[in-house]
Order: C-alpha cells, then structure tokens, then sequence
C-alpha cells in the first residue's frame, strides 16, 4: 500500500481522515465478521464510498473484496455489492463527475493512471479474472450485469494483458459468448461492449469468437433492432463486426463462405422517403457501408476481395448500393461513402464494372451513371470529399478494365461524338481545360487511367482533336495539353497535365514521336528543368526531367532532330546530367508522393494537396531507375539495347504464338474432354441398358423353357393333336410356318415308311425263296436210297452249312435290334412318327416265323448234298441283304441327327419369336394399344388347332 501511495504522489489530498477512518473500520468488518448480514452491510458501505473515495477504497478495500468473491459465492448480493465497489475503484468513466471544483486540479493527473494501476493490482493474481470469469456465468443479474461492466472496465485499461489472461483460461471467450443469448437486452448490449474491447487487435480472440457463432448472432440483433434504423446496438454490433473482419483474412473468409454477406443486403433497403434522415441512422448506414468496404479492400488478397464482390453482386448487394448512389435526398456524407463503397466492390471486377456501366440515373432522358457521376467531379461547386470519391469511382471502373478504357476513349473520337447529348470524353475534356485547377487535375487523373497500360488507347487517343475557338483550325489533344502547360498555369494543373503526358508517352513510341514533332515542346522542358525556381516548382520540374526522360526512353529514332543521342547531348551542355538527376529525385523525395504512394484511395485534407495519384506514383518507381541509366548510355550501349529490344520483341512475338497456340490446344482439350464425359455417360446409360436387357432376356429364357416343359407334356397327354403347336404368344403367321414345317416332317416320314416297306418285302422274298428251299429238300428224300455213298460228304458239308446259318442268324438278330432302337429314336424325334409302330410289329412277327423256318430247315437241311451250290447263292444273296439294311441303317442315323438339328434350329427361332413378340406387346402396351392377355390368345390357338385335327380325322 505505502509502495502505491507512493506512485501516486503521496497521500491522496481529497479525502478527510474520517472517511478514512471509516473505510478502515468497514474493511475490519469485512474481513472479522462472522454473520453474513454484517459483511454484506460493510461491503454496501464501501460501495457507497467508492465513488467519492476511489483511492482509500481501492487502497484497503480491494484485497477484502476479493476475498468476498472468493467465499461468499452463495450469496448474490454480496458478490454483486463487492463487484459494483470494485467496479467504481477500476473505472475512470465516473471519476470526472464525481469531482468537486477543489479537489479537480490536485487529481487531474491522477485519473489517467489510476484506474490502469488498479487494474495491474487485481490482474496481478490471474486467478482473480478466472474467477470473474466464472462470475459473469451465474445467471442472477445482481452478479452478471457488474461482472460484465468490471470485465469491460479491466479491457479498457490493460487491454492486452487482460485479453491473454482470458485466451488462456479454459472455455474463456466461450463463457463471454453466451452473453449473447441473454434475454435481458442491458446484459446483451453490454456484453456487445465487452466483446468489442475483448477483439480489439487480437487476432487469436477474434477468431475463437467468430466460430463460437458470433456472425449470426450479431446480425440476428442488428435485424431486431430494425438494421439501419435501430438505436446505439447496432453501431455497438457493426463496432463488433468491424473488428471481427478487419485485417483478418480468415474471419473473412469465414463470413462469405456462411453466406452472411446475402444477409446484408437488408441493410441499404432505405425507402423512398429519403427525408429527415436521424444522426443515428446516418451512423450506422455510415459504419454499415465501412463493414462492406473491409470485405473488398485493395489492401486484402486478391483472391477474397474477388470472391466477395462477386458474392455481393449475385446477392444483389451492388444493386442495392447503386440505388442509394442514384436516389435523391441521401446525405452527403452518406453518398459520399456508398460512392467510395461501390468503387471498391466493382474495382478489378469485370462482371461488376459491367454492370456498374450499365446502372442509369432516374433522369429523363436516362444518363448513365458515369456521366452523371463525372457532372460532379468537374463541378467546382460540389463538396471537396464527393469530388474525391467521384475521381475514386472513376478509377476503380477503369481498374484492369480493358472494355471500359476502350468505351471512355471511344467517346471522345470523332467517329462517336454524338452532338445531342453529353459524354463523359466530352466532360473529361472539359474540366481538363477549365479554369479550376482542381478540375483540371481529376480530368487529367481521370484520363490517364483511360490510357493506364493499353497502348491501343494511346495511338487512338493521337485522333482526337479539339477546336479551340472560332475560325481557327482544330488541335490534338496532345497539343493542347503542351499548350496549357507551358502558359504558365496553376502548379496543381501543370502536374496534372504532366502525369497525363508521362502516362501517355510511357511505353508508346508513336505517341513519343508525336510529342517530339511539336518543336517547342523540348525547349520548354529543358529551360524548366534548368531554371532555379522555388520548392513549389520544384516538382514540376522533376516531372518535366520524367517527361523527358521518357521522351529519350521510348524513343524510336525516327525523327532525326531528336534522336536519343542528340536529346542526351542537349541534357548534357542545358542541364547537366547530375542536374537532370537531381530534378528527377524531386519526385520521390516530396512527401505528397509518399502520402499518395501509401493506397489506392485520393485521401486529402485539402484541394491544394491534390497531386500525386496512386497509379502514377507506380510509374514513376518504374521508370526512375531505367531513365536514369539511358542518360549515362553511350550510343554503342544503345544500338546494343535497341538490338536487345528487338530480340525481346521477337522472342515475345514468339511466347505471344505459341500461348495462342496452347490456348488453343487448351480450347480443344477441354472439347475432347467434354465428348469424353460425353461418351462416357452415354456408354455408362448403354451398359446399364445392356444389363437390363440381359436381365429380361434371361428372365424370357426361362419363361420359354419352361413353356417348352408345359408343351412336352401337353404333346404325350394329347397324341391324337400331335400335328399342331400350342405355343403361348405365337402369331397365326408363325403358326402357318410351323404347320408347313410339320408337313415336311410328315412327307419325310412317309419316305421312310416306304423305305421300310421295301425292306419288308426284301424279306418276304428271303421267306420264300426258303420255302421252295423246304420243297426241294422232300424231293431229295426220295432219292436218298440212291445217294448213301455221298451221305458222308453231305454231312461234312451240313456241318458247315450250320454254322454258317448260325453266324447269319445272329446277324440278323443284331441287326433287328438296331432296327427297333432306330424306330424308337425316330418316335423320340418326331411324335408323329408314332404311327409306325403296327409296321414295326408286323416285322416282329415275320422275324419269329422266320427262325421256325430255318429251325425246319436245318432239320431237313442234312439230306441236300446236290443243292449245295443253289443254297451258297440264296446265303450270298442275305448277306447281301444285311449289308443293304446296314446301309440304310447309317442313312436313317444321319437323317435322324439332321432333324435333331433342324429341330434345335427350330427351337431357337421360336425363343427369337417370343423375345421380338414380347417387346412388340410392350411398346404397343406403352403406346396405349390394346392388346389381348396371353390367356385369351392361347385358348384362341388351341380352338382353333382343335377344329384342325377335326378335319384331319374327318380327312
């Protein structure tokens, strides 16, 4: 305590030795009693006391207080009476009312440093802020409201102390937050107030508040309160924005990617009543238009500031904004700051510098706004601000705006110059040669940014000429602007002109020789820059050295007088070089120059300090080094400069080639790359429309095989319709066919039973030739008396004859047995060649009596000796006959294979049929024909195949 009496200068004059007798005793209640009551009523005493005795109070008092925040937590008046007393102690919003007229000059040097050094005490202890921290959570509003206010008062006074405290205890800004949500608006609005003091100049904070939601919150209470009509809570919340998004890129982002700037559009919704405008809302539409300012700032990446104007412009914010410009009875001050706001959203913007271009004012007739923005600009009467901003909007339009630079100096060529109505070339010409200065140098400023790195403009703008007056011939603009400047005119025009000229003749070798071909215009500058004139002059004539300079730097050599190196000798016996130099640093030494060179924006306290322009201030530290070093080049040095020239020229002519040439291949790239998705989603359709067919086709499969079932059973339940299909879905035609085809089948089967037939009667000749074999041998009995002696013989012979017959007979029977399993695979085949079976049993029974007479003949066949030779032919001649039947058994296996073939080939053009049949019924389905149910058509079908086989059996 004695340590900090000593600080603040000795014992404090103001308060009586009974007041401080009193807080002494207070604070001994404080700390000694026991009962609540008691501590409560000492710590309401010293309340009431710290006002008047801030000192003694903060003094003793505050180490008590503490200690009451610390125990006491279950009693909310006390805490709330410990924190308005420490409250009173740190604050130095009261102090001035609370002085008497003696005590005012003994403590006016104590008030700026007393609050700060009782801050430093209680924030000694860090744990004295979390704790605070922990207080402003309780909802009752005796503890919150005077934490909210202490909390505040403490960021006032050790701001960066106080904020690193609270960024590093746990959940700190979130427990700020919530005050946000509290329904009692004094709360909210005060803890707008704490957060401001909370964000100020910390990036860390203002991030962590951003994404604790703050962007929603803060526009949901400026929309409550009635945007830009509402009260002191919305400046205390654009206050609050303000620090959020300025200079911090990421809280930037942040905000357009929430798509908070579509909820700004509200806003600069101001009526048509435009009248009686109140200073509060002339303030918050001031800081609202600042808010959109620090989202498309030159000064941010270039990326954001893009993304965020075309936001603005999608949202119909820059609409809105052009309004307010175009409307009438808008404050000026307000104008001025929506001009100055729109010049930064369609700054280096294509799509919003068109738009702005094609924005009119409500005039009859409709003028564009550049126009009538311009009327202001060269109209001396107007406010100096709105000049500025005009000259602003004006840049920013012609801002790497191409299109634009092009329209402006179109206006002034004589093929474009429309007589009924003003232009803006028209109205740049005219405030270029006006009689106020301040005109002539936005004019000159204005144009030169029509000219700004386009050096097409500048060979046009060589066109133009101006009729001075009557009788007399027409002069260049060019010409006139030498003109002016050497009549001696106001310094603040002639460096207007100047900067227009430099910019002109930068970069442009045409418009160098123009200049040269007057041969006034380089005596004037070398007797400028010579003369020894006054610090005002001294910057014309370090543009004058710029000009020249820069005359010998684009020099082309085309004009003999002037060559570079004869220009350098002139510098040499008029000026000096060192002198020439010298003038030339002029410029970048003024402080003008360096106060233009800072940002975009012409920011001036006066008209007279109107000189310098942002974008000139670049060419002049461009083209100061370059133009120094051409002076001391010798000619060889220059020929070898020229030849270098000419060699980046031709390699540029060559990058210029081959980056069309890419751009085009980029082009076709992107094509092939667009048939290519092309394709490919057209291939993925098809794939998916193959696999769906394939599907239904499977799904037909299995529908026709098990069709084919049904029908097989169908055909061994009604053998007597074996003649006729029944197929589900099959049209009368293909029925037609299919009978056809059956007929065939049948004519060949007809073939084959004659074939049989033949057969049959091969063997009924076999039969009887074996008959007349059995007669011959009864007629041998007779004689067999006389043939004794050969019987022997016969015997041998009988023996072999046997065998013979034997080796026949199981030929035959193998062959018979061939023979009914090739009837059978012929009734397998064909149903209808079912007819064949009494054939088949009729040759069964010719077989049987066929072995009983062989078994007759070998019985009587031991008698015959003389027919030997007879019966070897009859042998010879059946086996002839087995060879023919095993003949026509191959044919009819290779007849029998080609019809199953034929039979396969058949079955698989009638799964075709219904597949073709199926999808018919489905596009006449999808076409909206009837078409009849399978049911119907199959039952038709099967009546009609039934009145068929009536007739056949009739037949």
């Amino acid at each position: 305590m004695n340590f900090l009496r000593g600080v603040m200068g000795g014992p404090s004059a103001g308060p009586q030795p009974s007041g401080a007798d009193t807080i002494q005793k207070l604070c001994d209640r404080v700390a000694s009693s026991t009962l609540l009551d008691d501590r409560r009523d000492a710590v309401r005493a010293l309340k009431s006391l710290s006002k008047k005795y801030r000192l003694e109070v903060g003094i003793q008092a505050m180490e008590h207080l503490i200690h009451v925040l610390q125990t006491d937590r279950s009693d909310s008046e006390i805490i709330g009476y410990a924190l308005d007393t420490l409250y009173n102690v740190i604050s130095n919003d009261l102090e001035e009312e609370e002085q008497d007229d003696s005590e005012e000059e003994n403590s006016a040097k104590q008030v700026d440093d007393l609050g700060s050094q009782f801050t430093e005490i209680f924030i000694k202890q860090q744990e004295n802020v979390t704790l605070l921290l922990t207080l402003v959570e309780e909802f009752d509003f005796h503890v919150r409201w005077p934490g909210v206010k202490l909390l505040t008062s403490l960021l006032k006074q050790q701001g960066p102390q106080v904020q690193q405290i609270i960024l590093v205890s746990p959940m700190g800004v979130s427990r700020l937050m919530d005050l946000l949500a509290d329904s009692r608006e004094v709360i909210r609005n005060d803890g707008v107030l704490l957060l401001q003091q909370l964000t100020k100049s910390n990036a860390a904070i203002q991030k962590i508040v951003a994404f604790e939601n703050a962007f929603e919150r803060l526009l949901d209470i400026i929309t409550e309160e009635g945007n830009s009509d509402g009260g002191i809570v919305v400046e205390d919340c654009l206050l609050l924005l303000q620090n959020l998004l300025k200079n911090n890129n990421s809280n930037q982002n942040f905000f357009k990617e929430g798509s908070y700037i579509q909820r700004m559009k509200p806003w600069f919704e101001v009526g048509d009543d435009n009248c009686g405008w109140s200073a509060q809302k002339v303030t918050n539409l001031h800081l609202m238009l600042q808010l959109v300012r620090v989202l498309v700032s030159p000064t941010n990446p270039p990326g954001a500031t893009s993304s965020c104007q075309k936001a603005m412009f999608h949202c119909g914010l820059l609409q809105q904004l052009c309004t307010i410009l175009m409307a009438t009875g808008v404050p000026a001050d307000i104008l001025t700051e929506t001009i100055n706001t729109v010049s930064e959203v369609i700054r280096g913007c294509q799509t919003n510098q068109d738009y702005f271009a094609s924005v009119n004012a409500p005039s009859n007739p409709p003028r564009p706004a550049i126009v009538v923005l311009l009327m202001s600009m060269v109209n001396e009467r107007q406010p100096f601000v709105l000049r500025c901003a005009v000259l602003y909007c004006f840049q920013c339009f012609l801002y790497k705006n191409q299109k634009g630079q092009g329209e402006i100096v179109s206006t002034l060529l004589p093929s474009t110059i429309d007589g009924n109505s003003v232009s803006a070339g028209q109205l740049l010409c005219g405030g270029l040669f006006s009689t106020d200065s301040l005109s002539n140098w936005c004019a000159a400023v204005a144009l030169a940014h029509a000219l700004q790195e386009n050096a097409t403009l500048k060979e046009q703008l060589l066109r133009v000429q101006l009729a001075t007056s009557i009788g007399n011939p027409p002069v260049s603009l060019l010409q006139q602007c030498t003109n002016i400047l050497s009549q001696g005119s106001k310094v603040q025009t002639r460096v207007g002109l100047l900067m227009l000229l430099c910019t002109w003749l930068s970069n442009c070798s045409i418009a160098v020789t123009h200049f040269l071909h007057n041969p006034a215009n380089v005596p004037f500058l070398t007797g400028q820059i010579a003369e020894n004139l006054g610090e005002e002059e001294q910057l014309v004539q370090g543009l004058c050295a710029l000009l020249l300079g820069i005359s010998i730097y684009y020099n082309d050599n085309s004009l003999e007088n002037y060559r570079k190196e004869k220009l350098k000798q002139l510098i040499e016996k008029r000026i000096g070089r060192e002198n020439f130099i010298e003038k030339l640093g002029f410029i970048s030494k003024h402080e003008l120059y360096s106060r233009a060179a800072q940002k975009p924006q012409p920011s001036f306290s006066s008209p007279d300090h109107m000189m310098f322009d942002h974008e000139f201030t670049k060419l002049v530290k461009e083209l100061e080094g370059v133009i120094s070093k051409a002076i001391y080049k010798s000619s060889e040095e220059d020929k070898k400069e020229e030849e270098v020239k000419k060699t980046l020229e031709q390699h540029d002519n060559i990058v210029t080639h081959y980056k069309k040439v890419i751009r085009e291949q980029d082009q076709e790239l992107e094509e092939l790359k667009q048939r290519i998705n092309t394709l490919t989603s057209q291939n993925e359709q098809l794939q998916a429309t193959v696999t769906q067919q394939v599907s239904q086709i499977q799904q037909h499969k299995d529908q026709y095989n098990l069709l084919k079932v049904q029908l097989g059973k169908d055909t061994q339940h009604h053998n007597s319709h074996s003649d006729t299909f029944q197929m589900n879905g099959i049209q009368t035609e293909e029925v037609s066919k299919l009978k056809e085809e059956l007929e065939e089948w049948k004519n060949k089967h007809e073939l084959l039973q004659g074939q049989l037939r033949e057969k049959d009667s091969v063997i009924e000749k076999l039969n009887s030739s074996q008959l007349e074999m059995g007669t011959t041998e009864q007629s041998s009995q007779t004689i067999k008396s006389a043939g004794l002696e050969h019987n022997s013989e016969l015997q041998k012979e009988l023996e072999m004859l046997r065998s013979q017959i034997q080796l026949q007979a199981a030929e035959i029977s193998k062959l018979q047995m061939e023979n009914q399993k090739l009837q059978v695979m012929n009734a397998a085949a064909d149903p209808a060649l079912g007819d064949s079976g009494a054939t088949a049993a009729t040759s069964s029974e010719l077989e049987a009596r066929l072995e009983q007479e062989i078994k007759e003949l070998k019985s009587e066949v031991k008698a015959l000796s003389e027919e030997k030779e007879s019966l070897k032919q009859h042998l010879d001649s059946s086996s002839s006959t087995v060879a023919i039947l095993q003949d026509e058994k191959s044919k009819l296996q290779r007849e029998v294979a080609e019809s199953k073939k034929e039979q396969d080939d058949l079955l698989v053009l009638l799964a075709d049929q219904d597949q073709k049949i199926s999808a018919l019924k489905i596009k006449l389905k999808d076409l909206g024909v009837p078409v009849e149910d399978e049911d119907d058509i199959e039952s038709g079908d099967q009546g009609d195949e039934d009145e068929d086989g009536d007739e056949d059996e009739q037949d």
